[in-house]
């Protein structure tokens, strides 16, 4: 085996070796950050031509080409190109507004990314595409939903609130025998946990504001698609004229860099905090498919080769107040939206409001928890202080 060749390294050596080209870059580790718009031609000739690597700032430069040759590295063979766009909420419209008419007809889990189903009502419903949303443990059962019109199916594998974990395999089979794409909410596990675009899926979308980022500095997304798709992708972010600013990228490409290591550090302390919160009192229910007792574990081992640092607990029947008290009470876990960061988040939710094809009952309050990169004995002891302020509260 040719050890140098990218496909037959390992995932941690491609994050480390994409992308890079010291002799370009003179003999410096990393690419330069280039701000610029304008891209000069040589000759007239060139100009009529528009030929040239770089055309315009919008359409990318070194720094994000040293990106898209690292996440296609992480994504393997099947990906065909790397969409970059300023969010992960951008990732989903643009894909969206990409592979969509007026007149299709699209399916989406209903544990959906909030800010997804906003879009699909909103927006999508004004250019004359219908939603539908399903359960997430449909599995095959979704081919009761298709519909002539039906053009693509939106998974999020495992929802990143209530953590319901649906069958990829089994529903891109489906989708595939009926001519619709598969897209994919890939944020929770990225690529390196989760290789999407080899199970099936047509197009994989990630919050990269999130363990791409990894530090909680940049809004990011990416938008990765297999050969079919990759082509609707490139036009739609040509058309719609999605950029993120040259800095973002670089720290993006930074991000990625050490994803291996963080990640891994988060899965270790994610699990380790999991299995410490299912033997508290105070918790009824632990909501992480890496536990051997969660209803998606045998999917997420299956497909999965780890997790990441955010899952959600369910706690025992206590006015909100006490919650609240508990919240406030917590000095290591930050109160904020968003995830992935080297800091631990928790936050209350209630997805009930925003549920149509299934019915959301946990039994109890449900808070959140992103495990950040701090020591979990000393997390453990700031989550002990919450409980017995909760207690007390009561």
């Amino acid at each position: 085996m040719d050890s140098s060749h990218p496909q037959e390294q390992q995932a941690e050596t491609r994050l480390v070796t994409s992308g890079r080209d010291t002799k370009a870059q003179k003999g410096f580790v990393n690419p330069p950050v280039f701000h610029g718009s304008t891209v000069l031609y040589p000759t007239a000739e060139d100009l009529h031509a528009h030929r040239g690597e770089f055309t315009y700032g919008r359409h990318g430069s070194p720094t994000t080409k040293a990106f898209q040759e690292t996440l296609t590295a992480l994504e393997g063979p099947q990906c065909a190109g790397v969409g970059i766009v300023p969010s992960g909420l951008s990732a989903i419209s643009t894909t969206l507004l990409s592979v969509l008419k007026a007149g299709d007809h699209i399916l989406v889990v209903d544990n959906v990314y909030r800010p997804t189903r906003n879009f699909c009502n909103g927006m999508l419903t004004r250019y004359g595409v219908e939603t539908t949303y399903f359960d997430p443990l449909i599995g095959a059962d979704i081919e009761k939903l298709f519909k002539p019109n039906t053009r693509a199916v939106l998974v999020e594998a495992p929802g990143s609130q209530s953590f319901e974990m649906p069958d990829i395999r089994a529903i891109a089979d489906v989708a595939h025998g009926r001519g619709a794409l598969v897209i994919d909410d890939n944020t929770w596990a990225t690529p390196l946990y989760h290789r999407s675009l080899e199970q099936g899926v047509d197009i994989s979308m990630q919050a990269a504001t999130k363990y791409i980022g990894g530090h909680s500095d940049i809004m990011f997304g990416t938008i990765s698609a297999n050969a079919k798709a990759w082509p609707m992708i490139a036009e739609g972010i040509r058309l719609l004229g999605v950029c993120a600013g040259p800095d973002d990228v670089f720290l993006a490409l930074r991000g990625l860099r050490t994803l291996s290591v963080r990640l891994a550090q988060h899965h270790r302390s994610g699990l380790e905090m999991a299995r410490w919160l299912a033997g508290r009192p105070e918790v009824a229910r632990v909501l992480h498919p890496g536990l051997e007792t969660d209803p998606g574990h045998a999917i997420w081992k299956r497909d999965f080769t780890g997790a990441s640092g955010l899952f959600s607990i369910v706690l025992k029947p206590a006015p909100q107040q006490a919650v609240d008290t508990m919240l406030n009470t917590l000095k290591l876990f930050g109160m904020g939206f968003s995830w992935g960061g080297f800091e631990s988040l928790a936050i209350p939710f209630d997805c009930d409001a925003y549920r149509t094809a299934t019915k959301w009952a946990p039994g109890g309050p449900t808070l959140r928890l992103h495990i950040g990169l701090e020591s979990t004995d000393d997390l453990k002891a700031d989550l002990d202080r919450g409980f017995a302020a909760l207690k007390a509260a009561m």
